[in-house]
């Protein structure tokens, strides 16, 4: 029997570091998530970008900002997931501030990539989460790579950045390790 345990216990040890992670908040189980998850199994980009040809127009063009607006409107309202509302989640990104008082931010959009928001155009709207950390944190600088925990809701919020389709509540913010 004690070799049993033994055997047992070092088949647990091996095991995968990310098994163990499996962890809890306010009694809800934490499920790692990847940016895919937030997008439906049907959603494609080229339902946002469609057909556009930018090509033949010139800068200046009327046509050209009416086509922009266009993608832009589309970015703004891609489909989200409704079953992820209300999860308890663990998921990495890159963080745009949006409040904060210097380097503490309250309020910011997780991305899934260095220089989203920044750039045009944004990231679709389930691509972007609004992230809330009432104590705030320390933001070191925007090339860091952040885990976020806490819940997930299916939730539209528009700034002057960007638009996006989901909020969280975090309850963790820790440095990225893979």
């Amino acid at each position: 029997m004690k070799s049993f345990v033994s055997v047992l216990l070092a088949l647990l040890l091996s095991l995968s570091p990310s098994l163990w992670a499996l962890d809890s908040v306010n009694g809800q189980t934490v499920e790692a998530l990847e940016w895919d998850a937030l997008m439906p199994p049907d959603f494609s980009f080229e339902q946002v970008y469609g057909n556009q040809d930018f090509g033949d127009l010139e800068d200046f063009d009327p046509r050209a900002q009416q086509k922009l607006d266009e993608m832009m409107q589309a970015l703004q309202s891609a489909p989200v997931v409704p079953e992820l509302d209300g999860k308890m989640v663990r998921i990495p990104g890159f963080v745009v501030p949006l409040d904060g008082e210097g380097q503490k931010v309250t309020e910011f959009f997780l991305v899934p990539y260095f220089g989203a928001c920044i750039h045009t155009p944004p990231p679709p709207s389930n691509q972007i989460i609004l992230t809330r950390f009432e104590p705030g944190t320390k933001l070191e600088g925007l090339f860091d790579a952040v885990w976020i925990t806490g819940t997930l809701k299916v939730e539209s919020f528009s700034h002057e950045v960007a638009a996006s389709g989901y909020s969280i509540e975090a309850y963790r913010i820790e440095p990225y390790t893979e």
